[in-house]
């Protein structure tokens, strides 16, 4: 049998007790090893699988898993159960739920992200930059430091580190974004990243993410027909985790449905007028959308990478510049079909790959008789580009 029994520093159950005087192995991590009285053989959790596999062949009795707070979350549990084993399991106070409590916020509203190390960095950032309330377990080149340096300057948090939670060095402590990048921190488990402007317009029902928007392809006035706007949402596929750019912005109604689907959005826009109209539009709507106003391409360079790029405006360069930067998907909206012949050239030699559709839309009118016609609409022709090497 093994038995895997969560460690928040506080005195154990009488069960676990039992469990760990039965067992004939014990794995956890050796600064939790070093505290407990143990006649068992021990093994470092770095081997926790090969350790575990070699008790169970040799058939020597109970053995049993010490982990940080709850081993069920983001823990444990999902590692041997991935590899065939089906564990008792003894919970303790999960580092989240330790981390909101010495910080006395609620986190029913919080999204928990566990990148597993620095190659999810920039979706756990782009988690804080479209959520207000988002808790980070920290793990090896994933922490306080890292995370300011991305989010800074577009993206202001103040940041909750909490250090050695449960241990006898357990810190919490209130860190600007400009000294978490240079202050040294000892054992950090968990940073809590906090929108101090945000303002819930009501108690959820829901933990973590909200459910997603009642309706999309609003009925913005002017710009793009909502029906077209679908299609380019549908091609986008704006997700949690995700960077959007909206270049060539306009009033913000790609970027403005994007941060409600989710995403973390950057709209670039040089013009001031369309600019105020698009800070009218996301304030009107309650989401998140970091303006860049300026001309693109040059506008585009100090930006983080995208994942999915929309380009309302702008000429080729702008289009080729966005493509360098490697995204998922490109989505262009043109207004002449003799534009989409280069379009799709250009992205060839970007290696992308991709098809041009003409949208059309009519819409119903009724007319002064009585009766109801169709009035068309001018066409708009999206071209949707994705990357020649995947499948």
């Amino acid at each position: 049998m093994i038995t895997v029994v969560g460690w928040d520093g506080s005195e154990l159950s009488a069960k676990a007790v039992g469990r760990l005087r039965e067992a004939r192995l014990v794995v956890g991590p050796d600064a939790v090893l070093g505290q407990l009285q143990l006649t068992a053989a021990t093994a470092a959790d770095g081997a926790l699988l090969e350790a575990l596999d070699d008790h169970l062949e040799h058939g020597e009795g109970p053995a049993v898993v010490l982990a940080d707070g709850d081993p069920g979350f983001f823990g444990a549990v999902r590692r041997l159960r991935a590899h065939g084993l089906k564990p008792e399991v003894l919970p303790a106070t999960s580092l989240v739920t330790r981390a909101f409590a010495c910080a006395g916020l609620n986190w029913e509203d919080a999204l928990v992200v566990a990148p597993s190390g620095p190659r999810q960095l920039n979706r756990a950032v782009n988690a804080c930059r479209a959520h207000p309330k988002v808790a980070l377990l920290v793990a090896p080149g994933v922490g306080p430091g890292e995370l300011a340096r991305e989010l800074a300057p577009t993206t202001p948090r103040a940041l909750i580190v909490c250090e050695d939670l449960g241990g006898p060095d357990e810190r919490v402590t209130h860190s600007r974004m400009g000294e978490a990048t240079t202050r040294p921190w000892k054992d950090p488990d968990v940073v809590l990243v906090i929108d101090p402007l945000h303002q819930p317009k009501e108690p959820g029902w829901v933990a973590g993410a909200q459910p997603g928007p009642s309706e999309w392809a609003l009925p913005f006035e002017g710009g793009m027909p909502p029906e077209a706007r679908a299609y380019v949402l549908a091609k986008l596929g704006p997700r949690l985790g995700d960077l959007v750019w909206d270049v060539g912005a306009g009033t913000g109604q790609i970027a403005v449905e994007c941060a409600r689907l989710g995403a973390a959005v950057v709209a670039v826009e040089r013009d001031e007028e369309r600019c105020a109209k698009l800070r009218a539009n996301v304030l009107e709507h309650g989401v998140k959308v970091a303006l860049t106003r300026g001309q693109a391409p040059p506008a585009l360079e100090p930006l983080p990478d995208p994942d999915a790029v929309f380009v309302g405006g702008g000429g080729l360069d702008v289009i080729v510049a966005c493509a360098a930067r490697g995204p998922r998907v490109l989505v262009c909206a043109l207004r002449k079909v003799e534009q989409v012949a280069a379009v799709l050239g250009r992205l060839r030699e970007q290696g992308y790959r991709g098809e041009g559709t003409q949208i059309l839309v009519s819409k119903l009118v009724l007319d002064p008789d009585g009766t109801h016609s169709l009035a068309a609409r001018d066409p708009v022709f999206v071209v949707h580009a994705t990357p020649a090497h995947t499948g």
